[in-house]
């Protein structure tokens, strides 16, 4: 009879000092994450205004309301691409870091999976004799457990790739819309 060695402290000490680096290397990255946020707020408030005297400066030496009219049509397209701009900045940091929480989890899951494997491996092989319909529905569920696992991390990544073409395609329209409401104003 073949058995396993049962889990040590060395073993479980391991496996906590495994995870408190997983815990503090997530946690780094989020902190990373939200410096890359506070640093892209301050660029954009920096920018928006120095914009904003500039455009009031531009503002108070408008002669007529057909050059009033001039100047919003000409704020209108930059500012929806600066605002498409930086949805992208924040939609690209906070996918970078949800990329690095799921590559840990999923490593996690993994990791988790082998052990359940392997304990119940080590319980087949123990098994007494007249088990063989119990073990047969343990690794049975264990099989089904791991499969829709997997079926969701599929779904959801799916769903993900949805989400972000989605996003394009709406800032491509957002982009569009605002060149053509430009345009018309200025034709006006």
């Amino acid at each position: 009879m073949n058995t396993a060695a049962p889990f040590t402290a060395d073993q479980f000490i391991a496996a906590q000092k495994a995870s408190l680096e997983t815990l503090f290397g997530l946690t780094t990255k989020a902190f990373e994450g939200v410096e890359k946020l506070v640093e892209l707020n301050l660029q954009v408030a920096k920018a928006s205004l120095a914009e904003a005297s500039e455009t009031a400066h531009t503002a108070l030496s408008v002669k007529d309301a057909q050059e009033l009219l001039a100047l919003q049509a000409g704020l209108l397209q930059p500012a929806a691409e600066k605002a498409t701009a930086y949805s992208k900045h924040v939609y690209d940091i906070i996918t970078s870091a949800n990329a690095e929480f799921t590559k840990a989890a999923e490593a996690n899951v993994a990791e988790g999976q082998k052990r359940v494997v392997a304990m119940v491996d080590t319980a087949v092989k123990n098994a007494p004799a007249g088990t063989e319909s119990a073990v047969a529905l343990v690794k049975s569920a264990v099989a089904a457990a791991n499969n829709a696992y997997d079926s969701m991390n599929k779904a959801a990544k799916q769903a993900t790739e949805v989400a972000e073409a989605n996003l394009q395609a709406m800032t491509t329209t957002a982009v569009s819309a605002a060149k053509s409401a430009s345009k018309g104003k200025r034709a006006a």
